[in-house]
Order: structure tokens, then C-alpha cells, then sequence
């Protein structure tokens, strides 16, 4: 089963807006790069590497870091994003300032701190089940308060509670230990709140970085190779706990071949053509031509399309009304590449 059309809408979007942002400051050239002289100074020991490879230092260091940038709006913001469209689920926080802490029970605390310390002294190895069977048990005694605790993705369905807590592949070392304690005073609280559903918190990674695209999929991955090429990984977290690449995407979406659609997407949208056919988007006065239309099916755009669809109705129905006429007039997407829903929802009660 694929995505519907209105699951591709929003990952489009979400595309969409990053490349506006990212365009915005790709460093066209090395007139205006920072001045970054210590680094400089560190790439003269790899002229010999770069030698053929990098002709502009200057314009190679201004490209790491907008390199850097565009690491940080995907892990910050588009995976987290995109799982939000194909689960209908939530970032989610447990915390003083939010949602207030979670009630957990002395017992589960004990249970979680030898937990982690058997860990950490290696006289044990991560379980899920007997970790569960600890944290889940039915205890009686004082209620403290919860560490806080967030899930980037949380889906609460009839029977069952599943979070994600979305991971850098690249995770900074003596991480995983602090991963894990949060996880499992995560789950004792939600067990705690959630009575009578199971249970599940997951530690998830968008792709594997240790496949090698010449010979692998793309989208494939090989969990034992990736997760013990992170620091301590295996010493605190059982296999069954974490969610690779299409794993991933697949539980999240509950199809199959999500990644590959994700992807699929990305590389329709992100092409050298992109500014050209935004900017084509945002021209009201190209609202009635072919090629508006075509573009706006080929990047899945639907919401919009049904606009221009009913093009005819909507007009008769503004007729003379200022407000109406305002809103209509408006843009589709707006400079930082967010798409006026406002708008569209205004738009389609006339229809």
C-alpha cells in the first residue's frame, strides 16, 4: 500500500521549505566567506589530499559549514517532520515545563539504576524483556516524580503506546547511557499513565550510514555492522530496541517501502530546476497556465490543485467580498517555503 496523496503533500512541503532555507544561504562564492583563518591554517597540512579535489579553500570551508547546516535541519527538523505526517503522531514532552513529570514508583527507580549500573559494570547485557518484566510489574509503594522525558515521535493508538526518540547516526560518544536511563524511566511512567496498553520506546536512526550505496540499497541496512559502530551501543541497548532506516520509516508509516518513497520524493523536488519551478508556484499571475497545474501535480501538491480545479467556483463565490478577495489573493507558499493552509482552508469552503 503507498502513501496517499495527502502523506505526499506533506513530505513535499516539508522538502520544499528545507531547500528554500538551504538556498538561501548556499555560499555561491568566496567573496563573502568568513574570515576562518585558524582553519585555513589546518588545511595547509592536506593540500596534498585536496589537490585536485578543492581548488577554493575559502568556498570548501564555507560549504562544510553549510554542509553542517543542512545536517542540522534534517535531524532537527525534517525526519522528525515527515514521521510526524506518516503517524499522526506527536513530539511529545514529559517534562516541569510541559507536560509536568510522570509518576513512577520507588521500586521502578531502584529496578532502572541496577539496571543501568549492571550494565555499565557489563555483568549484565540489554534484555527487553527482563527489563520490561521489572519495569512493568505492579508495585505499591511511594510515587516520586519521573525524569523528564521527550519522544520526537509518539503514537497512541486503541492498545498501544509507541515513542521514538529520533538519533543522529552519528551519536557523541557516552551518549547511550543517558539514552538508556531516559528511555527507561520513559517507559515505567508511561506504563504507569497508560494502564492496559502496551507499552514500547524505541531508539530510532533515519539510515545507515555504513552501507555502501555501490553495492548496497540505498535503503537497506545492516543493523549489527551499524550499531556496533556506535560507541557503547550494544553495551546498553538490545537489538530489538532500536529501528534502523526502513525499519524505521515502516513501523512508523505501517506500510512497507517508506524510505524508498521518502526518497523517492526528495529527488523529484531536488533538482537544479528547483528555484525556477518554486518561484513559478509563488507567481499568482501563472495560476491558470498549464505548466502551474503540471507543476503542481508533480510535486504532489494536491491541496493546491484542488484550488485551481474549482477555480471558477471559487471566484463566483467571493464575488464582491474584500476579505475573500485578500485571501485569494495571497501566495501559495510564502518565502521560507511554507505552504498557506490558512489560505486553502479558506479557499475550500467555497468549493
Amino acid at each position: 500500500m503507498a502513501l496517499t496523496s495527502k502523506q505526499k503533500e506533506k513530505i513535499s512541503i516539508e522538502v520544499i521549505k528545507t531547500l528554500v532555507t538551504r538556498f538561501e544561504s548556499f555560499p555561491e562564492d568566496a567573496s563573502n566567506n568568513r574570515n576562518a583563518p585558524f582553519h585555513e591554517s589546518f588545511l595547509r597540512a592536506f593540500s596534498d589530499k585536496l589537490n585536485g579535489k578543492v581548488s577554493d579553500t575559502p568556498f570548501f570551508i564555507s560549504l562544510s559549514s553549510w554542509l553542517q547546516g543542512l545536517n542540522t535541519t534534517l535531524g532537527q527538523t525534517f525526519f522528525e517532520n515527515v514521521a510526524h505526517h506518516l503517524s499522526n503522531g506527536e513530539k511529545r514532552e514529559y517534562t516541569s515545563k510541559r507536560l509536568g513529570n510522570l509518576p513512577i514508583k520507588q521500586s521502578q527507580r531502584n529496578h532502572i539504576a541496577q539496571i543501568i549500573a549492571d550494565l555499565s559494570n557489563a555483568t549484565s547485557t540489554p534484555n527487553l524483556n527482563s527489563e520490561n518484566t521489572l519495569l512493568f510489574a505492579q508495585y505499591n509503594d511511594a510515587d516520586i516524580n519521573a525524569m523528564d522525558f521527550s519522544a520526537d515521535v509518539f503514537i497512541e493508538d486503541a492498545t498501544r503506546v509507541i515513542a521514538i526518540e529520533l538519533k543522529s547516526v552519528k551519536p557523541n560518544s557516552g551518549e547511550m547511557k543517558g539514552e538508556k536511563q531516559k528511555i527507561l524511566e520513559g517507559k515505567a511512567a508511561l506504563h504507569n499513565h497508560f494502564p492496559g496498553k502496551q507499552i514500547h520506546f524505541y531508539i530510532g536512526f533515519p539510515f545507515d550510514p555504513t552501507v555502501n550505496p555501490t553495492n548496497e540499497a540505498v535503503t537497506s541496512y545492516d543493523k549489527p555492522r551499524f550499531l556496533g559502530s556506535i560507541i557503547n551501543m550494544n553495551k546498553y541497548f538490545a537489538t530489538n530496541e532500536s529501528l534502523v532506516a526502513n525499519e524505521l520509516w515502516d513501523l512508523i508509516s505501517d506500510q512497507q517501502n517508506t524510505m524508498e518513497e521518502i526518497l523517492a520524493i526528495i529527488n523529484t523536488i531536488s533538482t537544479t530546476a528547483f528555484l525556477n519551478k518554486f518561484q513559478l508556484l509563488c507567481d499568482n499571475t501563472k495560476r491558470l497556465v498549464s505548466e502551474y497545474r503540471t507543476q503542481l501535480y508533480e510535486w504532489n501538491l494536491v491541496s493546491e490543485t484542488e484550488l485551481i480545479d474549482n477555480n471558477n467556483t471559487i471566484i463566483q463565490k467571493i464575488a464582491n467580498d474584500r476579505a475573500l478577495t485578500r485571501i485569494y489573493n495571497k501566495t501559495a507558499f510564502d518565502s521560507k517555503g511554507n505552504y498557506n493552509v490558512e489560505r486553502y482552508a479558506s479557499l475550500k469552503e467555497l468549493i
